[in-house]
């Protein structure tokens, strides 16, 4: 007789392991609402609210005219490599050869494929909170352990050396930094990076370092790659960055990454089986991207003094809502305040509640602090026009200010 078999099918435990994101969960809740007719205001995307510039236009127009619309080395064009070493050099002073530098599709996936060649069952990630979303999910589903460490408000979210030292076990196999952060907006100094980088080189531990944001800084500070500072540095970091945020590209999927030959060798055979290359007419775009040298200025630049005039004004009208408490930031598009006591004031036990009720009465779409290991805050991005930020700083006001 043969068995009865269940019709439920039964999922892998590492995918049930993961924790769905909280930006799609806010976003899925906004756009019912605004398939139902009302008037939301979504504070959660991360992505320019630019369109792709011209010049990065006309070139995948002409690569699609060229026919190159085929197959691509796995690893990524030459000539997309070639610029993305050259811009290491010139932007970081780093020196990359070829065989140390993969285009992936998107910086998310070089971030999953790092971690999918490095990390074997059980290796711990010391990853510092607050964090990006996907970092603790790319861990576990390589088999790790993510490892979370506190950086303090106090100490504008950055984490110290101590800090570093005490979490490390003989488990420990990486140490994730984001500098300009999402979602805070914070940044590592050059000493600061040197400290924490002694620390790695002294237990052998592999540096990842998300540099996505390098682009986006609205101080006088300049942004420092930890891979820059010393050889040592270099052979043990593994750098992820890409055109998504630096150029309006996000939809584009082209990111990399660049570290020693072995990492990524590996990389590049894990993604020649999962995704064969990354879009042909997207590497060719973002080759144009980076092959104009004034228009890639000229971009920088705009979206940097419209990034930092939102800023200025949002931090002003967010700091200007009762009970708020808000460190200002320096780099990305995000604003990520302290609502706690904002929580207390108006009668409610968590700040995620606070978020599900801002969102059904005002229609104010926010991202809580929780999906980023933050309980207590939520994060707001400035990635849209002045007057959305100022209408939804007024409505939050007016829902904060009614409760009291």
């Amino acid at each position: 007789m043969l068995k009865t078999l269940s019709n439920k099918i039964e999922l892998s435990k590492r995918v049930e392991s993961l924790t769905p994101s909280s930006t799609l969960a806010i976003s899925a809740k906004a756009n019912a609402l605004k398939a139902a007719g009302h008037d939301v205001i979504g504070l959660g995307v991360g992505e320019p609210d630019f369109n792709t510039p011209e010049y990065i236009l006309n070139g995948a127009t002409q690569a699609m005219k060229a026919g190159y619309t085929k197959y691509t080395p796995t690893g990524g064009i030459p000539e997309l490599k070639d610029a993305i070493i050259h811009k290491f050099q010139e932007d970081n002073h780093i020196s990359y050869q070829p065989n140390e530098v993969i285009v992936t599709a998107g910086a998310k996936y070089a971030l999953y494929a790092a971690f999918q060649a490095l990390l074997n069952e059980g290796d711990e990630v010391i990853i510092p909170a607050p964090y990006w979303v996907s970092y603790p999910e790319h861990v576990k589903l390589a088999g790790g352990h993510p490892v979370f460490v506190e950086g303090l408000e106090e100490n504008n979210f950055k984490i110290t050396k101590d800090q570093l030292k005490n979490l490390i076990t003989d488990k420990t196999k990486a140490f994730v930094i984001n500098s300009p952060s999402n979602p805070t907006g914070m940044m590592y100094s050059e000493e600061e990076l040197k400290v924490l980088g002694e620390v790695c080189l002294e237990h052998n531990i592999v540096i990842i370092s998300d540099e996505i944001y390098e682009k986006l800084i609205y101080t006088t500070e300049k942004h420092v790659s930890i891979a820059s500072l010393s050889n040592e540095l270099k052979e043990q970091t593994i750098v992820i960055n890409g055109v998504s945020k630096s150029h309006a590209m996000t939809g584009w999927r082209i990111g990399y990454a660049a570290g020693p030959k072995e990492v990524i060798t590996a990389m590049t055979n894990l993604a020649s089986h999962a995704v064969s290359n990354p879009t042909s007419i997207a590497q060719y775009a973002a080759l144009a991207a980076y092959d104009n040298k004034a228009e890639n200025e000229r971009i920088y630049h705009e979206m940097q003094s419209v990034f930092k005039t939102r800023l200025d004004a949002f931090y002003d009208l967010i700091n200007d809502i009762p009970g708020i408490q808000c460190s200002k930031p320096h780099g990305a598009f995000y604003i990520f305040p302290n609502m706690k006591n904002v929580a207390t004031m108006t009668g409610f036990s968590t700040v995620d509640e606070l978020v599900e009720v801002l969102l059904e009465e005002e229609k104010v779409a926010l991202v809580p602090g929780s999906g980023f290991g933050a309980p207590d805050f939520v994060r707001l991005s400035y990635a849209t026009s002045m007057d959305v930020l100022v209408e939804a700083a007024t409505r939050m006001k007016r829902f904060v200010e009614k409760r009291l």
